[in-house]
């Protein structure tokens, strides 16, 4: 007995001692993981296409690796940094003219208090946007920053995953301290949650966006380009979404006396835009699964403080993945104690059932 008491102390010991190890990796290395959620999301969606290669098409890793993160860049991010930086010019445009927009905005106001009789706009609500303006560049150029490095970090450690990936995979199933049966349902499950949030998330909103973009340009809504990039980075709030793009602009078309225009994009943003988010979304869930709303709306918060815009996606797929390791726990561990009671209470079944024969 003490020879069991012994063992359980050092397992004990040995776990507090990687726990201790694990916290302070971890907090050393916060900054790059963005970088590292990028790197996974980017290997469970490649990985097949890397095996391919390899295994059937016999390249070498290297080249294969190569070729998988070139084309990567070039079909995600290319054209997500080519959206970025038309907002960025537009954001930066504000800024240096922030004077004229604090003017239309008090142009505005005047006109929907004669229209609708609202004040929205005190002085010192003004001089607060006007602040608030002056203070975004630092912090936009800062998170542009940001994001350039944890995406070169993210590449860094995608290499080394491609290179290494049936070594890695191998090396996690052996060494993950789970029933067989619950590391598969963890790869699983973690494949899903990526697909859905990395290519589920971005891909309604981008649907969203060209459909907006549709109703700008039939409307004649002014800089069509900049609000469909404006609306794509929207679509993927939850709850709000696209309308945060499409309502301010009915009420601020209506209010300037392009009534037929201002009623036009609201019938159309809340017809079409909307109900191509509900359509494509049912669509896009039985093809790839869907994220429960609340996830997404919880992740979203969650993501967001953490990471940045990149939080957008990484968020949903955090809480999904503590969400995952519950059921593997409780699948590993809980499950046991209730087939140790089903066991008892067979053996005190027949324990009654042999007194009373006697």
């Amino acid at each position: 007995m003490s020879y069991l008491d012994n063992e359980r102390l050092k397992q004990v010991v040995f776990l507090l001692i990687l726990a201790f190890l694990g916290i302070i990796l971890f907090k050393e290395l916060y900054a790059f993981f963005p970088g590292f959620l990028g790197a996974v999301t980017l290997y469970v969606l490649s990985r097949k296409w890397m095996f391919r290669l390899v295994e059937q098409r016999k390249w070498g890793r290297s080249w294969a690796a190569t070729l998988i993160m070139v084309l990567s860049f070039l079909i995600i991010l290319l054209p997500i940094g080519g959206l970025v930086n038309m907002l960025t010019s537009k954001v930066t445009y504000a800024i240096t003219h922030s004077s004229e927009l604090i003017k239309g905005l008090e142009k505005f106001n005047q006109q929907m208090q004669q229209s609708l009789g609202v004040n929205l706009m005190t002085e010192a609500r003004l001089q607060k946007i006007q602040e608030t303006i002056t203070n975004v560049l630092p912090g936009f150029v800062g998170a542009t920053f940001n994001t350039l490095t944890a995406i070169a970090i993210m590449y860094f450690i995608l290499y080394f995953m491609l290179v290494n990936a049936r070594e890695m995979e191998e090396a996690l199933y052996e060494y993950i301290p789970l029933k067989d049966e619950n590391v598969e349902l963890l790869g699983k499950e973690m494949k899903n949650m990526v697909v859905s949030n990395a290519i589920g998330i971005p891909l309604i909103a981008l649907i969203q966006g060209i459909v907006s973009l549709i109703g700008y340009l039939i409307f004649g809504v002014p800089e069509p380009m900049f609000w469909f990039v404006v609306t794509c980075f929207t679509a993927m709030l939850p709850i709000i979404g696209a309308a945060a793009v499409y309502v301010p602009m009915g009420v601020f078309l209506l209010s300037s006396g392009q009534t037929w225009q201002g009623v036009a994009i609201l019938i159309y943003g809340f017809g079409a835009v909307g109900t191509s988010d509900n359509l494509f979304r049912m669509m896009l869930a039985k093809k790839i699964g869907d994220v429960h709303p609340l996830i997404t709306i919880f992740g979203v918060i969650i993501g967001v403080s953490l990471f940045g815009f990149i939080g957008l996606i990484f968020g949903p797929l955090l809480i999904s993945l503590f969400i995952v390791l519950l059921k593997i726990y409780s699948n590993e561990y809980l499950v046991k104690k209730r087939e140790v009671k089903i066991v008892k209470t067979a053996h005190s079944k027949e324990k009654q059932v042999k007194k009373s024969g006697d």
